[in-house]
């Protein structure tokens, strides 16, 4: 199934930007509105992990399955509707070449099939979507099958970035398409300073770091010490406000200098003790307000009162 087979729902990313929002309805500051961001549906991760094999385990995902459709349905029930929702990588767990991507992969196209067309969705490239090592071939593979794996967009005039973290975490099979994205980032980092666009905002898979901008070098869950500075550093400047993650499967952040480092858990596997969750983010004139919520807490309660007090001030 391709994605515009998939119910329309897929507005994939092309030309490093996301045709359901037009640059020139967008680009102004409209009021509050909120989206939600989920992390980590990652189709496979819970019967690897149980088994203890993540490397060649993976076989079913009927339990993840089951989690993106709650999740999925209680997105769908929320009134007013989300801008957007976002998935911030680790689609699936089935790292290229490995036996049940195709499956896997179709089965997720089918769930977020689901997704309410009023509800475009913003999908990010994780690790296990294009490789820890990505190549030529896995990141064009991601771009046929999801959309860009870097690309911008405006919304009430916010500029969301999207970014492929794993240029940042091993570039090695790929220097040019990293040059690329630098450059691209840049770019786009300027436009943000001359804009004086009302936030801008990151959206990227692996986590600048996961409580301090000065933590130690983890082997897997942040990015290094001098890479995450310098993007830090680079964001600071431009005036971005906040970086969205996943990859940790478990909530955590913190904040340097005025940036925010927020790392959401996971739809699917839970490495900590958090519930299987999505993350309302709410978008004023002033600040960005965000907070998880159980997928059973949204599915039966919705979101509270004092957030969309948010939501509705004019």
């Amino acid at each position: 199934m391709s994605a515009a087979e998939a119910g329309g729902v897929f507005h994939r990313a092309r030309g490093r930007t996301l045709d359901a929002f037009p640059a020139e309805k967008e680009s102004e500051w409209k009021g509050p509105f909120y989206f939600i961001l989920g992390a980590d549906p990652q189709f496979g991760l819970m019967k690897a992990w149980s088994t203890g094999d993540c490397d060649n385990g993976g076989d079913e995902w009927e339990q993840e399955i089951r989690l993106t459709e709650q999740a999925v349905q209680a997105i769908n029930k929320l009134n007013p509707k989300p801008k957007f929702f976002v998935l911030c990588g680790d689609l699936i767990h089935a790292m290229p070449g490995k036996p049940w991507r195709t499956e896997q992969t179709e089965d997720l196209k089918r769930v977020l099939r689901a997704v309410d067309r009023a509800i475009p969705l913003v999908l990010v490239s994780g690790n296990h979507d294009i490789g820890n090592a990505p190549t030529a071939e896995t990141v064009e593979e991601f771009c046929r099958t999801w959309g860009d794996d870097y690309f911008s967009f405006w919304v009430g005039g916010v500029l969301f970035l999207v970014l492929n973290s794993q240029f940042y975490e091993n570039p090695s099979k790929c220097p040019s398409l990293k040059q690329a994205q630098d450059q691209w980032l840049d770019e786009q980092l300027s436009i943000a300073r001359q804009r004086h666009c009302q936030h801008a905002i990151v959206f990227q898979h692996i986590p600048l770091f996961l409580e301090s901008i000065d933590e130690d070098d983890d082997y897997y869950f942040n990015l290094s010490k001098s890479t995450r500075k310098k993007l830090a550093d680079k964001f600071i400047h431009a005036g971005v406000k906040v970086v969205f993650s996943g990859h940790y499967h478990r909530n955590a952040g913190g904040t340097y200098q005025n940036l925010d480092m927020v790392v959401s858990s996971a739809i699917g596997c839970q490495l900590g003790r958090d519930p299987h969750g999505l993350r309302v983010v709410v978008v004023t004139a002033e600040k960005i307000v965000h907070r998880y919520y159980s997928l059973d807490e949204l599915s039966e309660k919705g979101i509270e009162d004092d957030v969309m007090d948010l939501i509705k001030k004019k």
